[in-house]
C-alpha cells in the first residue's frame, strides 16, 4: 500500500496542519511533512478493550488515538476538513489489508452515522472513508465492495455519557436494513465481512453492530479501525 504521501501532498491548502494544528508559512497540504511522516510510520496491530464486551469481533487498529492521528480525525470529523477523507481512507485500507491478511473478496460494512450526526457533519463521515478505502484496495487488485446492511437509530452523543450510558445506548443503536445474508458474486464464495469504524474505545458500539449483523447473516470476521484509545493508568 504505497502512495500515502502523494495523497497527502495532493490536498488543497488549509491555513494550519491537521496533525499538529500549527500554522506554517507556505503550508500547501492538510498536514505538514513531519505529521505526514508520523502518520506514514504507523503500522496496524491487533487491539482489544479490557474488558471486551460480548460479541466484539477481533479488532485491528492503525495506531493509538493520540498525536497527529487523533488531530487529523478530529479535524475531519468535527471541523469539516473533508479533504482528509482520501488519505484517511488510504490509511484505513492498510488496516483492512493487515486484518484480512491477503487479497480476497471483502465486504466493507461501515458503522453508520445517525441522521442527526450526518447532517451536522454534512454527510456520513465513515461512509466517505469506506468508499476511499475500497477504491484504494480495488486499485491494488482486491475485490472490495461497500455494503450498508445497518441503519443507525437516534441516540445521545457518546461524549455526554459514561461507560454504562454508552453501553445502554449501543444496545439500541442499530437496526438491520431489509437485506438478505451476504453472498459472493455469481455464486462465488461469500466475501470476508469487515466492520469499519474510526475509533474503538470500549468496544460497545462495534459489539452492538456486530451482534445485529451476525443475526442477519452478515457476521463480521474482524473490525478495522483507524485509532484505539489507550486506558490511562492512575499512579
Amino acid at each position: 500500500m504505497s502512495g500515502l504521501w502523494a495523497d497527502l501532498a495532493d490536498l488543497v491548502l488549509p491555513a494550519d496542519c491537521a496533525g499538529c494544528r500549527e500554522r506554517r508559512p507556505g503550508l500547501r497540504h492538510h498536514v505538514c511533512p513531519a505529521c505526514a511522516v508520523a502518520l506514514g510510520a504507523l503500522r496496524p496491530r491487533a487491539v482489544r478493550p479490557t474488558p471486551a464486551p460480548p460479541g466484539l469481533p477481533s479488532c485491528v487498529a492503525l495506531g493509538p488515538y493520540a498525536g497527529p492521528l487523533r488531530e487529523a480525525l478530529l479535524a475531519y470529523k468535527e471541523h469539516g476538513r473533508h479533504g482528509l477523507a482520501r488519505p484517511l481512507g488510504a490509511l484505513l485500507a492498510e488496516v483492512v489489508a493487515a486484518a484480512v491478511g491477503g487479497a480476497r473478496p471483502v465486504a466493507l460494512v461501515p458503522v453508520p452515522d445517525t441522521a442527526a450526526a450526518a447532517r451536522s457533519r454534512y454527510g456520513d463521515h465513515l461512509d466517505r472513508l469506506a468508499r476511499h478505502c475500497a477504491a484504494r484496495l480495488n486499485r491494488s487488485g482486491w475485490a472490495v465492495r461497500v455494503h450498508r446492511p445497518l441503519r443507525a437509530s437516534p441516540r445521545p452523543d457518546s461524549v455526554t455519557l459514561d461507560s454504562a450510558g454508552r453501553a445502554a445506548a449501543a444496545e439500541a443503536a442499530f437496526q438491520p436494513r431489509s437485506t438478505g445474508p451476504v453472498r459472493g458474486r455469481a455464486g462465488g464464495a461469500a466475501p470476508v465481512v469487515v466492520l469499519l469504524d474510526d475509533i474503538v474505545t470500549t468496544g460497545v458500539t462495534l459489539a452492538a453492530a456486530s451482534r445485529v449483523l451476525t443475526a442477519t447473516g452478515w457476521a463480521p470476521s474482524v473490525a478495522a479501525v483507524l485509532a484505539a484509545t489507550e486506558k490511562r493508568h492512575q499512579s
